[in-house]
């Protein structure tokens, strides 16, 4: 199923989408349909019983409604880097904000052990997401705003000490995820040694939608296509099949020694040549920029008209 998150009159709802049609799921009848967690929380009696209750639902149009990120508030956000392609090509343009270095050959990019051990992840602000049509700010002070073209996933079972042959039956489906990026405050503040903070975690950063699809309809995430374009150019295309670790190694390494919730989000990073810094072009006020993943669809966002 194609879930989705809407707003329609100051009230918020979950359906389930069929082409432009959502079929609405009654908080009424089901206290897991009042709002996506609570779906997510119900399991596969959940599903089941939102698959029943869509074939005689009521309906609304997409056009008629506004669109929410699938999980406006995640239960937690991680996002990974397991694109080695995207890695090599971003290291290799450091030069474009750092004037001591010196342009790279992706190819000569020294690549750190670890990164090849296991899967590594920075946390996310949850409370940062924005959904599809949203206005996306430029964040304060900024010159070199970026996008970045990710497959998301949702847990939807929990545990601990989850072994990678048991992984994607914690799954709970997937999303569109454009993990925008402040590339100027990501570089000065990554000189400190910690994770990102402003340069990601800036109100409506972390773009979802424009639906969650479960896990029965597509699978592990694997060889998906994945399409970027500014103003209806295209700038980049990959597929998720180039992940060097999949989502069931990145659930079998964060869960070890760690309780995964419901309703958490884990991203896949970047795919080669996802995002504006590996193509030493960055985005302008009043840009529309696209992602879409087959399978899942468009999440369409639209950067503020004026730097702030």
């Amino acid at each position: 199923m194609k879930l989705v998150t809407f707003e329609k009159s100051g009230r918020q709802a979950i359906g389930v989408l069929d082409g432009e049609t959502i079929r609405v799921l009654d908080a009424g009848a089901n206290p897991a349909f009042a709002y996506m967690l609570a779906l997510i929380e119900a399991g596969d009696e959940g599903l089941e019983a939102a698959r029943k209750a869509s074939a005689s639902a009521a309906t609304e149009t997409v056009g008629a409604v506004r669109l929410k990120a699938p999980v406006p508030v995640p239960v937690q956000m991680r996002d990974s880097l397991v694109f080695e392609k995207h890695l090599r090509q971003a290291r290799a343009n450091r030069h474009l904000w750092d004037e001591t270095a010196k342009p790279m050959k992706p190819e000569d990019v020294k690549m750190p052990q670890v990164w090849y051990d296991q899967p590594i992840y920075y946390k996310g602000n949850r409370f940062s997401v924005s959904g599809p049509e949203d206005t996306i700010i430029w964040p304060r002070g900024e010159t070199r705003l970026d996008f970045e073209l990710e497959l998301g996933m949702f847990i939807g079972k929990g545990g601990c000490d989850i072994a990678k042959a048991d992984a994607n039956e914690h799954i709970f489906g997937f999303t569109c995820f454009n993990d925008f990026s402040a590339r100027d405050h990501q570089m000065l503040e990554g000189a400190g040694g910690l994770g990102p903070a402003k340069g990601k975690d800036f109100r409506t950063a972390n773009a979802m939608g424009p639906c969650l699809v479960t896990r029965d309809e597509i699978g592990d995430g694997s060889g998906l296509a994945m399409i970027a374009r500014v103003n209806g150019e295209e700038w980049a295309r990959g597929t998720s099949s180039d992940m060097h670790h999949s989502f069931a190694r990145i659930i079998e390494h964060v869960s070890r020694d760690e309780d995964l919730q419901p309703g958490e989000f884990i991203g896949s990073g970047t795919v080669g040549g996802g995002c504006g810094l590996e193509l030493g072009r960055f985005l302008n006020p009043g840009d529309t920029v696209e992602l879409e993943i087959e399978g899942i669809g468009v999440l369409r966002s639209h950067i503020a008209a004026e730097r702030r």
